[in-house]
């Protein structure tokens, strides 16, 4: 089979007005942003935000592995299929980021023949939004330090602000660093620390905002440290809401491109799952679901991570719940959680030893990892299709006890999934398993249920999804976690939603509990409050919001010929 890039490449991609007229949406709604690519009008997003809605399918996976299981071409592949079955459909997916475009992923366009084009444009800037988020989170960091040079009239305590740096790449040596240095004509001597632009409360505001009157208020309600009396101190208190706005007026409009064959597809935002809340925006939402009748979306990483933070976090901002959970799963996935190649998520064994048949490993990963996913999203009132996303080493008796085992977890229906590499017609079972279930789940008029009530405390919600999903015992709060939670508490956030940052390998806060882990305590580092964005990171274990680059990064097997075509990139 070609690679990815040379199946993208040999696409002929259509007219960007021809694909946007398929979801209604005329020439002059659009603003074309380069071959195959354009931004939605904002006068096209206010004509719809009162129509009609259509149904919402959330595709997520089990904890994932270094060797990948697909989520991103089963979302775009079962859109695909959709639409080859009659069905008005189109998806909505995020952004990728530079840090793991040029670390170790290599791109994030999905893959084979369910991809979404112009694929190299996606994977390098697309239409800059990643890079407005950055330079908006840093406008505000640059005026907080102009700030305190010139007179700091809200006495901001300069050892106590919380407000980093953002850059889009990964980098592990700006985790800690210090400015001002080199006299007083620099600033203020302070220590500081970059984030990953996936991670910054800006990116999270960009995808939660409904409109921009919300979007510019969120940004005002940022928190970006403690005044020397006690009291928070806001973005809108040094004058800089209003300029970070202009910088994201533009990136704040959702993207229109299309997949290989020829459907509509949405990319907007591009926050991670592990460290942020791992969904794309509520905007490109709300313009899919006005525009087609089913509509494919994604949450980052395993059910744990980005589909629970959809339910808690997104579906709790917009007001629209999924009609229907896909569960993305691999027969190598479930050898790992089986204990097949070791334990320790992350592992990447040899290809010999991945592809070799073991039904004992993957029978064992489905009946723990697998079930606890189901159960975990099936908890929330929503009907679940469990995909197994086929890969050409799978054996009839791994992909039997799979099957076995998810229909024993409650999975409405289990579909082997090849749409890597038949595109859309290797998806006709499970586009035709997602419309039942959500024919079914709407007629029947099941409510979404959370896990808890949105008004109660930050701990006791970041409790709940320990004990209920991660099936730990509780929480443990260091001394620094207890400072902040109080500060919190006081400040009168105390009821937000929590974001919990940590290993998406394991159930746990610890990459090396593989299969689905019980009986342990979540360390909790450090709470971070995102005011702007309307909820409080809860930082598990070790995890970083500065990812490093591998000891061999993507980056290296990149480059360029003399027509300017790249080589070496997204396989």
């Amino acid at each position: 089979m070609a690679s990815d890039l040379e199946i993208a490449r040999a696409a002929k991609m259509e007219p960007i007005e021809a694909v946007a007229w398929k979801l209604g949406i005329s020439s002059h709604e659009i603003m074309p942003m380069g071959n195959g690519v354009a931004k939605i009008t904002w006068a096209a997003l206010k004509e719809r935000f009162s129509k009609p809605s259509g149904s919402l399918v959330l595709v997520t996976s089990v904890n994932p592995t270094p060797f990948g299981e697909g989520k991103t071409v089963t979302t775009i592949g079962l859109t695909q299929a959709l639409c080859a079955i009659g069905q008005s459909a189109t998806c909505v997916i995020r952004e990728p980021s530079m840090g793991p475009v040029f670390g170790i992923k290599g791109g994030a366009a999905g893959g084979g023949h369910a991809q979404v084009l112009p694929m190299e444009d996606i994977n390098l800037h697309l239409t800059g939004d990643l890079h407005a988020v950055t330079a908006a989170h840093n406008l505000l960091s640059a005026l907080i330090d102009n700030h305190l040079k010139h007179g700091n009239e809200t006495k901001l305590d300069a050892s106590r602000i919380t407000w980093p740096r953002v850059i889009d790449m990964n980098d592990r040596a700006l985790r800690n660093v210090t400015v001002g240095k080199g006299g007083p004509a620099n600033g203020l001597v302070r220590e500081d620390r970059f984030d990953i632009t996936a991670a910054s409360e800006v990116m999270a505001i960009l995808v939660l905002a409904s409109d921009y009157a919300d979007l510019r208020t969120r940004l005002g309600n940022i928190v970006v440290g403690t005044s020397t009396e006690g009291h928070p101190v806001k973005a809108e208190d040094i004058g800089a809401a209003g300029a970070m706005a202009l910088l994201l007026r533009q990136a704040f409009l959702p993207n229109l491109t299309q997949t290989l064959e020829g459907n509509p597809a949405f990319i907007h935002g591009g926050p991670f799952a592990n460290i942020a809340h791992g969904n794309s925006s509520i905007i490109a939402d709300r313009m899919a679901l006005a525009s087609a009748n089913i509509v494919v979306t994604e949450a980052g990483f395993g059910s744990d991570m980005g589909a629970e933070k959809f339910m808690h976090i997104k579906a709790a901002t917009s007001g629209k719940a999924p009609d229907c959970v896909v569960m993305n799963v691999t027969v190598r996935s479930m050898k790992l959680h089986g204990g097949a190649f070791g334990n320790r998520g992350g592992i990447r064994p040899d290809k010999a030893t991945l592809e070799a048949e073991n039904v004992d490993a993957t029978t064992m990963g489905a009946k723990t990892n697998l079930d606890r996913h189901v159960r975990n999203m099936a908890a929330f009132g929503v009907p679940v299709v469990v995909s197994i996303n086929k890969f050409a080493s799978d054996t009839d008796a791994e992909i039997a006890a799979i099957t076995q085992a998810a229909h024993e977890s409650g999975a409405q229906a289990v579909c082997v999934t090849e749409v890597h590499g038949n595109g859309g017609k290797g998806g006709k079972d499970l586009a035709e398993a997602v419309v039942r279930a959500v024919q079914n789940h709407v007629a029947a008029g099941r409510p979404f249920v959370p896990l808890f009530d949105a008004k109660a405390d930050v701990l006791d919600k970041a409790n709940h999804i320990a004990k209920r999903l991660y099936k730990a015992d509780g929480l443990e709060l260091t001394a620094k976690a207890h400072r902040e939670l109080e500060h919190i508490r006081a400040w009168g956030y105390g009821h937000l939603p929590v974001c919990m940052a940590k290993t998406q390998y394991s159930f746990s806060h610890d990459a090396a509990l593989l299969g689905a882990p019980s009986g342990f305590t979540v360390p909790v580092r450090e709470f971070r409050l995102n005011a702007g964005a309307g909820f409080v990171v809860a930082v598990l274990g070790d995890m970083m919001t500065m990812p490093g680059l591998p000891k061999r990064p993507a980056a290296l097997d990149m480059d360029m010929d003399e027509d300017g075509n790249l080589l070496g990139v997204f396989g």
